[in-house]
């Protein structure tokens, strides 16, 4: 890692850190935390995350026949929506798990060889950032509930247009912002007071999880971030909210 830069400075959670040191701050939560993953996100969406990552593979529609077809799963290190995916598509189609965390890929990895789809889905080390993959490589990327994490989101964005073919399908499921009353109140209630108690009552710390309560808190809202999409190249930008905006799943195409 370089050395920081201390004119800049990027915001871990609510608290200002130098843009240079971020990752390696991000990079120490995830390796902390990738065995107890599935449960920090079981207790920041009640569940919920497991539908909604069913809903993002409807939306992709993978397809079931015998058609090369081949998915980037960035910052996908469980391989849960790569798990997902090869269950709905056909026999030629591939996924790639690309994640900077080896901690994250090794959870994943277990559970591709457990579900016997080794075969299909293979794991690649690698920042959002800076893809180690050529251009115009795959025929859909997704991110699920990981573009919140890099330093520089319009990078990870043009980073994900680039590795896509032409007509290919961005989709991104993010934790978001909330937009009916009362529900935003009692979303805030539950993320800052039970969910960093209920991670020292299940994993000792409450740490990690009042850093991914307070980094949803700083990501852009739903038409923001599609602002940001459309910025990067992408065209056909739309997003859906999940449960009033709890998360949301942005859609867009490079054509």
């Amino acid at each position: 890692m370089q050395s920081a830069d201390r004119s800049k400075t990027t915001n871990f959670g609510f608290r200002e850190v130098p843009e240079g040191e971020r990752q390696g701050l991000v990079n120490r939560v995830f390796s902390e935390v990738a065995d107890r993953y599935d449960l920090m996100n079981d207790l920041m969406s009640a569940g919920l995350h497991r539908i909604w990552k069913d809903d993002l593979i409807t939306m992709l529609a993978p397809p079931k026949a015998a058609q090369p077809f081949t998915l980037l799963d960035v910052a996908g290190g469980t391989a849960d929506i790569s798990l997902r995916f090869a269950q709905a598509s056909g026999p030629d189609c591939h996924a790639v798990v690309c994640d900077i965390s080896p901690e994250m890929l090794s959870v994943g990895r277990r559970k591709v060889e457990t579900a016997g789809l080794s075969d299909r889905i293979e794991f690649v080390t690698g920042n959002a950032e800076a893809l180690p993959f050529a251009g115009r490589s795959f025929e859909a990327c997704t991110i699920g509930f990981g573009i919140r994490n890099v330093t520089h989101i319009d990078r990870a964005l043009a980073e994900s247009y680039r590795v896509l073919k032409t007509g290919g399908r961005f989709l991104c499921l993010e934790f978001s912002h909330v937009d009916v009353p009362i529900l935003d109140r009692l979303y805030d209630l539950h993320s800052f007071q039970v969910i960093p108690r209920l991670g020292e009552l299940a994993a000792g710390s409450s740490e990690p999880y009042r850093y991914l309560v307070e980094s949803i808190r700083k990501f852009p809202p739903q038409e923001q971030f599609a602002g940001m999409i459309r910025a990067a190249g992408f065209e056909r930008v739309t997003y859906r909210n999940l449960a009033g905006g709890i998360a949301a799943i942005h859609s867009a195409w490079r054509i």
